[in-house]
């Protein structure tokens, strides 16, 4: 879990580091509870946050959910919600050193936790269980070619090219290439946040 060989494209471990120190800062936690709450040693989290070490794709999401927060967001600055057009030059990759890529194809949004992602997988690359995101999230995937096998909190599912999925995203959730071929696939990602909870229950209020 807490191996390194994770390359960014067009950010340096410096400048995540600085990122998710800001945001660990922002919500009021300690280097301590951010590693209880992420399953991420505490060590780990300090030489994630100096640019000393390269997290993979897992650290990185299960700090990320720990922060009520994705993977995009700390690796990208919010832009405004006018149209914004993502040229492939400038769509952040990450590569994990288990034989797979994420290519994140959504920009950040201000107040919006959504994620637009392509991974490719190596034949036979486990991609790793990723942990729950908070109730209310959706997971939604779509195969392009090639097979994956998904597992939903232990339940495994094969999903061929031109297969799709929705899930609850506050379930664990797998991504495993058992074939002897590359499997591409596209998975969309909408968190439930705590001031998305909070319109909700505003909402519940008035029509109560």
């Amino acid at each position: 879990m807490e191996g390194g060989g994770m390359l960014f494209s067009g950010l340096s471990m410096a400048d995540l580091g600085a990122r998710l120190r800001a945001h660990r800062r922002a919500r009021g936690l300690a280097l301590e509870r951010l590693a209880e709450l992420s399953g991420v040693s505490r060590s780990m989290v300090s030489d994630v946050e100096r640019g000393a070490k390269t997290p993979t794709v897992l650290v990185l999401d299960r700090l990320a959910t720990a922060l009520g927060t994705s993977i995009a967001r700390l690796l990208d600055e919010s832009r405004g919600e006018e149209a914004v057009v993502l040229r492939k030059a400038r769509q952040r990759v990450v590569h994990d050193q288990a034989g797979w890529e994420r290519r994140i194809l959504s920009p950040v949004l201000p107040g919006v936790e959504f994620e637009f992602m392509r991974t490719i997988l190596e034949p036979g690359v486990d991609a790793g269980e990723f942990s729950p995101h908070p109730p209310g999230s959706r997971e939604y995937v779509a195969v392009e070619s090639g097979r994956l096998t998904l597992t939903i909190d232990g339940e495994r599912y094969m999903l061929d090219a031109g297969d799709s999925v929705y899930y609850p995203g506050n379930c664990r959730h797998g991504f495993v290439n058992d074939a002897g071929s590359e499997c591409v696939y596209y998975l969309v990602m909408d968190l439930h946040t705590a001031a998305a909870a909070h319109q909700t229950q505003q909402v519940e209020d008035v029509d109560g």
